[in-house]
């Protein structure tokens, strides 16, 4: 496919940051792909798209969310019965740039610095992706400041996507449906086995693929997730501590100190006093 280049500068002018775009796409491939001298991230809202990227074509589901380089080359048309609506935001490489400087242990190898064939990708579910929307519409009705695709930027990698859906890697769709499932605490709160009836195989086939794709058990799953939540609650609440146990599925409360200390490296009580510290 002949490739033509998308430059910023005839989508911004010099005081704006990025372009936002919301639309439905074409039953058919545009007659030349395209590649930019900036970024751009991209969510399939509602449908299905055919995608032309890098020279192979991917078949992509609502929920996928990629973040998109420079030197990447694509094109998309619409699944021609589902059709597609798809969110596009675009910004300045040295956006990115500053994103990687300024954070190097989220972002460096990671987004927007991936150095893969294929930009990095994942697929978003449930709350993560109505959390993904939600944003990007705020995103597409503010001014198109600096501040404004920073924000963005930062609520995308650090508050909806996660390791686990990533997409570049070979996970079945289902593992990373169950992925998200044990974020709800009706899930967590049943341990490694509604894990593993949220994921809808047998408990050995989970385990397996929980240990190839993320490198740990279901239990050391749920029990990160679980103690993640606590840590909003110790953070934001009054509940006394053994309460907050019992609210994540955990009876024993030594075992729920140990769990806390190995991942905060502090004890519950040590984190609700620094995180409750008044400032006045």
């Amino acid at each position: 496919m002949e490739i033509i280049r998308f430059r910023a500068g005839d989508y911004l002018n010099e005081r704006e940051s990025f372009h936002y775009a919301r639309k439905s796409l074409d039953v058919r491939f545009p007659e030349k792909a395209h590649d930019h001298d900036c970024f751009e991230v991209f969510l399939i809202e509602r449908g299905g798209a055919l995608h032309w990227i890098n020279g192979e074509v991917q078949c992509l589901e609502q929920g996928h969310l990629a973040f998109v380089r420079p030197q990447d080359a694509h094109a998309f048309r619409a699944d021609r019965e589902t059709g597609c609506q798809i969110i596009n935001v675009m910004f300045r490489a040295e956006t990115a740039a500053h994103l990687v400087h300024r954070y190097p242990d989220e972002f460096r190898g990671r987004f927007f610095d991936w150095d893969g064939d294929l930009p990095e990708a994942y697929e978003i579910f449930g709350s993560r992706f109505e959390r993904a929307v939600n944003v990007a519409q705020e995103l597409g009705t503010s001014i198109r400041s600096l501040a404004r695709i920073e924000e963005f930027l930062l609520t995308l990698t650090n508050r909806v996507v996660e390791r686990s859906a990533h997409s570049n890697s070979a996970a079945p769709r289902w593992f990373s449906a169950a992925c998200q499932a044990v974020r709800d605490p009706a899930v967590f709160r049943g341990g490694a086995a509604a894990f593993v009836r949220a994921a809808g195989r047998s408990h050995e086939h989970v385990c397996r693929v929980t240990q190839a794709e993320l490198g740990i058990t279901p239990s050391e799953l749920v029990n990160r997730v679980r103690i993640e939540h606590s840590a909003l609650l110790l953070g934001h609440g009054k509940l006394p501590i053994p309460e907050v146990a019992r609210a994540c599925g955990i009876e024993n409360l030594s075992y729920f100190y140990r769990l806390f200390r190995t991942q905060y490296g502090v004890t519950p009580r040590q984190y609700r006093l620094q995180n409750q510290m008044a400032p006045f």
